[in-house]
C-alpha cells in the first residue's frame, strides 16, 4: 500500500495563550494527529515536521510556516495537508486559488479534520470555496467593525495613531503640542495670512531655512531635514488638526487636543485657498457674449450620495491627449482603492447629459408657461420665446451647453439617480427679469442616473436611454451553471476544462458565477445589472454567497 505523507499546519491569530503549557496550537495539531491515526488502514503516516504559525492573519500568505510547508510541497515531501479548520489555511477565496494550482502542480491535497471534505473529490473543492467565501466575509465584516470603532474614536475627538502631524507630539489617545516644531507651523500660517499665496509662502519658508524635521522610521532609513514642498505647505494649510479639530474621511469633528491655529482663522484661510483653486480651474477662452467661460464649468457644483464634492481631475493617454473627469474628493486625496462608494464621471459626457437635461427640462410646456409667478399672459409669451432661445441648438453644440451649465446651482449624484437644481439668479439674468419672480418649484428635474463600464471606458446612461444588455456576462452566467451541472454529475475541473477547450482556472473562476442573487440574474438579463458588474470585475474579485451582501457589495462599484 502507498503512505501518504501527511503534514499538519496550526495556525493562531494572536499570541494570546501560547504561553500557556497546552495552547491553541497544541490542541489543533493533536486533533489532526488523532484524524491521521484513524486513517492508518488507508496508509497515512505523520511527518515528524510541525508546521506552526503564532499571531498571524489568515488574510495574507506571508507566514514562516506556510511558507515552510509550501516549500516542502514544492520538493515534493508532502501528499497531504491537514488542518484543524479551512480557514487556518487561508481566509482569503484569492489567495487560496493560488494554493490550489501549487498544490495540484504537486500533486499534494488537504484536509480539514472538522468539516468533512477533502480537496481531492470535485465535491470537495466546491464545498471549499463555498466556506471560503464566509470565511472572507467573516474577516471583511471584522475589518468593518474595527473601521467603526475608529470612526466613533474620532467623533469624539481621539488621536487614533498615524503620522503625528509636525508640531504635535502623540499623548496617549490625544496629541500635545511639541516645540520648536509648532513655531514652524504657526510660521507657514503667518506667511500664508501675510502674503495669500502658497507659491510666495513656499519661498519664504526656504528663504528662512526651515526643513523638515528628521524621523527614523521602523525600517531604520532617516527621513527629512529637506527643504518643504509645495504639497507638503498646502497639506499643513489644509489640515484640521491644526485648528484643534480631528478629521475622519470627508467629516471633521472637534478634538480633544489644543490647537495651533484659532480655528476662526484656519477656516478663514480654507475659504481663500478655495477661491484661489477656483481661480486656477478657470481659462481664458470666451463663450459668445464674451464672459469667460471654465474649463469645467461643474466645478464645485457636484455632489454625491455622501455629500462629497465632486473636483476636476484629469489624465493623458499615451499619444498625449487630456481626458478630464469629476471626481469624488475623498479620492482625490488618495482614498480611491479603500472607497468604493467615490465617483470618476467622464466630464465631457456628463456635462453634455446634464445640458441636454437642462434644455429639455426648459422645453416642457408646464415649465415654460409656469415659471414666471403671477404673470400676464403678454409676459408668459414674451418668456416662452426667451426660453426657446436660450435653449435653442442652432449656434455650436458648445455654446447651447455652456448657457445651460451657467443655469445650474448643484447637482446631487447617487446611486440610479441625479437631481438638478437651476439657480433662479442665474435664468433671472439669462430672461432679464426680477429674480424674486421664478417660480422655484420649476427649478428642479430628477432623472434616472446609471454607469456601464466596459474595460477601462465608462458610459453614462441618463434619463429614458434604452437599457444595454452585457451579453459577455449573460454568457458566462449561462456557461458557469453548465458547469456546475457538471460538476454534480461527477465531472472534475480538469475533464470539464479539457471537454470546453478552456483552462481549469477558466472554469473554478466562471462556476462561481452559479452562486449570484436571481434578481442580480435577472437584473443582467434586463441590462440594468448594478454599476460596474461586469465579467471583468467578478474575474478580479471574490463576492459573497450571500444574496443581501452581494446586493450591497454590487451596488458600491
Amino acid at each position: 500500500m502507498k503512505k501518504i505523507r501527511c503534514a499538519i499546519y496550526t495556525r493562531k491569530s494572536s499570541e494570546e495563550g501560547l504561553e500557556q503549557e497546552f495552547n491553541s496550537l497544541d490542541a489543533q495539531y493533536e486533533a489532526c494527529a488523532a484524524y491521521i491515526s484513524s486513517q492508518k488502514a488507508e496508509g497515512w503516516v505523520l511527518l515528524p515536521e510541525r508546521y506552526d504559525d503564532s499571531g498571524r492573519s489568515g488574510g495574507t500568505l506571508e507566514r514562516p510556516g506556510l511558507q515552510r510547508l509550501l516549500t516542502d510541497i514544492d520538493l515534493g515531501a508532502v501528499d497531504q495537508i491537514l488542518v484543524y479548520k479551512i480557514d487556518r489555511l487561508t481566509r482569503s477565496l484569492a489567495d487560496f486559488a493560488k494554493m490550489v494550482e501549487r498544490l495540484d502542480a504537486a500533486g499534494t491535497s488537504f484536509v480539514s479534520v472538522t468539516q468533512s471534505f477533502n480537496t481531492a473529490t470535485s465535491m470537495g473543492r466546491l464545498t471549499l470555496n463555498m466556506l471560503l467565501s464566509f470565511a472572507q466575509f467573516e474577516r471583511e465584516v471584522t475589518a468593518e467593525r474595527i473601521r467603526d470603532k475608529i470612526a466613533a474614536s474620532k467623533k469624539k475627538g481621539l488621536w487614533m495613531g498615524a503620522t503625528v502631524p509636525l508640531g504635535y507630539a502623540a499623548d496617549g489617545r490625544s496629541l500635545k503640542i511639541a516645540k520648536p516644531d509648532a513655531d514652524v507651523i504657526r510660521t507657514i500660517f503667518d506667511l500664508y495670512l501675510k502674503h495669500g499665496n502658497t507659491r510666495v509662502v513656499k519661498e519664504a519658508v526656504d528663504a528662512l531655512g526651515l526643513k523638515t524635521p528628521v524621523r527614523t522610521l521602523i525600517s531604520g532609513r532617516v527621513k527629512g531635514g529637506a527643504q518643504f514642498s509645495y504639497g507638503h505647505i498646502h497639506y499643513i494649510l489644509t489640515n484640521p488638526v491644526y485648528a484643534g479639530r480631528i478629521r475622519d474621511h470627508a467629516k471633521v469633528y472637534p478634538g480633544q487636543h489644543p490647537p495651533l491655529i484659532e480655528p476662526e482663522v484656519w477656516d478663514g484661510i480654507q475659504d481663500q485657498l478655495r477661491s484661489d483653486a477656483a481661480k486656477d480651474r478657470t481659462f481664458t477662452k470666451r463663450n459668445r457674449n464674451g464672459a469667460r467661460a471654465s474649463a469645467s464649468p461643474l466645478a464645485g457644483r457636484i455632489f454625491d450620495q455622501t455629500r462629497d464634492r465632486l473636483t476636476p481631475s484629469h489624465s493623458k493617454t499615451a499619444k498625449g491627449r487630456k481626458l478630464r473627469y469629476y471626481v469624488s474628493h475623498r479620492l482625490v486625496r488618495g482614498t480611491a482603492l479603500r472607497d468604493p462608494s467615490g465617483w470618476r464621471l467622464p466630464a465631457p459626457e456628463l456635462e453634455d447629459k446634464v445640458a441636454d437635461l437642462v434644455q429639455r427640462h426648459l422645453n416642457q410646456p408646464e415649465v415654460r408657461a409656469g415659471i414666471l409667478v403671477d404673470a400676464i399672459a403678454d409676459e408668459t409669451a414674451e418668456i416662452v420665446t426667451r426660453l426657446a432661445e436660450l435653449t435653442a441648438t442652432t449656434d455650436t453644440a458648445t455654446d447651447a451647453n455652456y448657457l445651460c451649465l451657467v443655469l445650474v446651482h448643484r447637482i446631487d449624484i447617487a446611486p440610479g439617480k441625479i437631481r438638478i437644481a437651476l439657480s433662479a439668479e442665474s435664468l433671472a439674468a439669462q430672461l432679464n427679469i426680477d429674480p424674486a419672480r421664478i417660480n422655484e418649484d420649476l427649478m428642479t428635474t430628477t432623472s434616472p442616473f446609471r454607469l456601464r463600464k466596459r474595460g477601462v471606458e465608462t458610459k453614462l446612461i441618463i434619463g429614458d436611454e434604452p437599457a444595454e444588455i452585457d451579453e459577455t456576462l449573460l454568457l458566462n452566467i449561462a456557461r458557469a451553471n453548465r458547469y456546475f451541472d457538471l460538476v454534480r454529475s461527477g465531472k472534475t475541473f480538469a475533464e470539464i476544462a479539457e471537454t470546453e477547450g478552456v483552462s481549469k482556472r477558466r472554469v473554478q473562476q466562471l462556476i462561481e458565477l452559479t452562486f449570484l442573487a436571481p434578481d442580480v440574474i435577472r437584473a443582467v438579463r434586463e441590462g440594468r445589472q448594478p454599476v460596474g458588474m461586469t465579467s471583468d470585475w467578478l474575474k478580479r474579485h471574490a463576492f459573497s454567497p450571500i444574496w443581501t451582501e452581494q446586493r450591497d457589495a454590487f451596488v458600491t462599484l
